[in-house]
């Protein structure tokens, strides 16, 4: 199935490795090529933004003595990856998105850069994103990071926040990249660049050394070429850490059941009020995808997904009024330094009131309650992962940048539910649309149960006939 799908997996590179065919120091060349190239395409690709020739050649060369010497450290040992620049890695500046923070190269790890580190991955650089997080088109017009183009068509968005470590897998530049999401930032731009995307239960993954934009409803996560590969970066970064606090209770991950050759005993609720709110080309496409699941023993629940408005509402404000409050700073010394949306949308969070943020949480509490409910009589929730495809990129987006609301808040339709009360979602490429853009479905389940994501996950990657390359697609075995 991985070698049908057409796009290089990180189970491809270790064969390649392991064979003797291709070492790390050469796959390392040729991202490099094609780092330079993508500088210079026309638009600029603009996935990733930081990357050392000089730091890229010491890991791989480290890795190519690894695999000489038959030592190596991990699954992941000798693949490329990418992280968003919401985290700190050594020795790029940790910018955020922004042109004021990071002023200095960074002198510590992140805790999923130090892990990936010890699996012995290649880091590639850090990725393109969306200014501090605060949209999900992508759209960044600032001077060190420009546009980040879709690579199934340039002359459309990403999706964001983690915009550029989508591009990157889907252009494949890496088979593997990092992401956060508070709002969908894994899950959007993953869905819209047509690759794997998974949002960990919160405190899932740690988050230690990501700037603390949100710090109730932002969970990282990996962004792959496959759910394979999803599920081996799961496995190394899923555990807890002493330095955040929000998973040090979480119970070991486990991939149990992952590779069950069918879907029999598992009840998939879908709320089908909710799931048909998308474009007719996205919905044709998911209703299919899931009579698939049901074709392999799976059976579909009807459920009730209950205040879902108010769920909306109430994570908006949730999310806005947190970021609002750790970049008061900010907002007061670097305003004029800002994307014209990232204002906008700090200055409506500061309208919320500590009353709006009360109420907010209380709602937390009551979808909360609802799900365990649901969860007790099913084993997931599918929804399509976004209403519609990529949207177009407009000249003037290049130099403002975009900001609609309305669309903001339709593409986050079928995300907010998971961030808001930290149940672990996975999408997986299910299809096209007419123009050629991808459509993926979303499996959300209940806390701590990403193992059931993947089992799912492995058999909707079964339900493409194939998969498309992108108009701009490197071939790093090549």
């Amino acid at each position: 199935n991985e070698v049908r799908r057409g796009l290089v997996t990180n189970s491809q590179l270790l064969l390649s490795c392991r064979s003797g065919k291709l070492t790390p120091s050469q796959v390392a060349k040729n991202i490099i090529a094609m780092l330079e190239d993508c500088d210079k395409s026309t638009p600029p690709l603009r996935a990733v933004v930081q990357w050392d020739q000089e730091q890229i050649m010491l890991m791989a060369e480290a890795s190519t003595t690894r695999y000489r010497n038959k030592c190596t450290l991990s699954c992941l040992d000798g693949i490329p990856v990418c992280l968003k620049e919401e985290f700190k890695v050594v020795p790029y500046h940790h910018r955020v998105g922004t042109v004021y923070l990071g002023t200095q190269p960074e002198t510590e790890d992140a805790t999923v850069a130090k892990k990936l580190r010890e699996a012995g991955a290649i880091i590639i650089g850090v990725s393109n994103m969306h200014e501090l997080g605060t949209g999900t088109t992508g759209c960044n017009p600032n001077r060190y990071h420009k546009i980040p183009r879709n690579p199934y068509n340039p002359n459309h968005f990403t999706g964001g926040s983690s915009s550029g470590s989508a591009a990157a897998v889907a252009a494949g530049l890496c088979p593997v990249a990092i992401g956060t999401d508070g709002g969908g930032s894994v899950r959007i731009p993953a869905s819209f660049c047509g690759v794997v995307g998974l949002k960990g239960t919160f405190g899932r993954i740690s988050c230690h050394g990501s700037l603390p934009l949100s710090y109730s409803t932002v969970s990282a996560g990996p962004i792959c070429t496959s759910v394979a590969d999803a599920a081996i970066v799961y496995s190394i970064l899923a555990e807890p850490d002493l330095l955040y606090p929000y998973g040090l209770k979480q119970p070991k991950a486990t991939l149990s059941d992952m590779c069950a050759p069918d879907l029999k005993g598992l009840k998939m609720g879908v709320d089908w009020t909710f799931f048909k709110a998308c474009d007719a080309e996205v919905l044709s496409a998911c209703e299919k995808a899931v009579k698939h699941l049901q074709s392999l023993g799976a059976s579909v629940v009807e459920v009730s997904l209950p205040e879902m408005e108010e769920t909306r509402v109430a994570h908006v404000i949730c999310i806005l009024s947190e970021m609002r409050d750790f970049l008061q700073p900010d907002f007061n010394k670097h305003f004029h330094e800002m994307n014209l949306e990232t204002r906008a949308s700090l200055a409506l969070a500061s309208q919320f009131t500590a009353l709006d943020y009360i109420k907010a949480n209380r709602q937390r509490t009551r979808s909360m309650r609802f799900l365990q409910e649901i969860f007790s009589s099913v084993n997931c929730i599918l929804t399509p992962a976004v209403p519609c495809t990529a949207p177009r990129i407009y000249e003037s987006d290049l130099l403002t940048g975009s900001s609609d609301m309305s669309f903001t808040v339709r593409s986050m339709r079928f995300m907010q539910l998971g961030n808001f009360t930290g149940i672990p979602g996975l999408v997986v490429p299910i299809g096209y649309s007419t123009a050629g853009l991808p459509i993926s479905l979303q499996v959300m389940a209940k806390w701590w149960d990403e193992a059931v994501l993947l089992r799912i996950g492995l058999k909707l990657e079964q339900f493409r006939d194939q998969t498309k390359k992108p108009s701009v697609y490197y071939d790093i075995l090549a």
